[in-house]
């Protein structure tokens, strides 16, 4: 189908059962836009293209807006979203690889997906392959060790093609002190800070690549409500 991104919060009307993960949903919504409709290079048609950019959901609790995006593209069709958390439903309240079309991880347990897309970059660039990976985190999931640990390995080993996105809506309990930019920048990452919801600045910041430099997207939403 072709959706335009104001028609996006209708697709999400249709996913009903999960409304306590709105938030989640909606603070990502601008940055799965702008990286499915302007930046991944992926096909609907062939959804496991081996050539094809990864993209890992790592903030997989509430992904109704992923699931509307992927819609959007051609993923997946309205009446599978109005299925949603149904007992036969391929879309659930975490997203399975196994069950949803142009999923590449099943996630929704906070802090793992930026360790498995530092070995997907590691495979791919085995492979010699110029396929990119970006993985989408909350700024939460940076209290978990497991990602401290995956941003240092990433850093020092000069993987270039990886690009994390931190969701930063001001919901994680320990906090960085100097923000979350400068402790990626001192592991030897290049580092954005943007406007979450300005497409302008997210399509800019997507696109930045370093042949030997990881490049992380700090996208600033709204304060979560507690």
């Amino acid at each position: 189908m072709h959706t335009t991104f104001d028609e996006l919060p209708q697709l999400m009307t249709l996913m009903t059962g999960d409304e306590k993960h709105r938030p989640s949903a909606t603070s990502t919504l601008d940055v799965l836009w702008v990286l499915y409709s302007d930046i991944l290079r992926v096909d609907p048609a062939n959804p496991d293209d081996p050539r094809r950019d990864r993209f890992y959901l790592s903030k997989g609790h509430g992904p109704m807006a992923y699931y509307a995006v992927l819609a959007a593209q051609g993923f997946l069709t309205r009446s599978e979203l109005a299925s949603f958390g149904t007992y036969h439903s391929p879309l659930g309240s975490h997203p399975d690889r196994t069950l949803v079309r142009g999923v590449d991880i099943g996630s929704g347990s906070l802090g793992h997906g930026l360790a498995l897309a530092a070995g997907t970059a590691v495979a791919l660039r085995i492979r010699k392959s110029n396929a990119r990976v970006f993985v989408l985190i909350g700024d939460a999931e940076l209290d978990e060790g497991s990602n401290m640990e995956a941003i240092q390995f990433v850093g020092r080993s000069r993987l270039g093609n990886l690009t994390t996105v931190v969701i930063d809506n001001d919901s994680a309990g320990l906090g960085w002190p100097g923000a979350i930019a400068s402790r990626f920048a001192l592991e030897g990452w290049s580092t954005s800070d943007v406007d979450g919801r300005d497409h302008g600045e997210l399509r800019t910041a997507l696109s930045t690549a370093h042949p030997d430099r990881p490049h992380v997207v700090v996208a600033h939403v709204e304060r979560k409500e507690s």
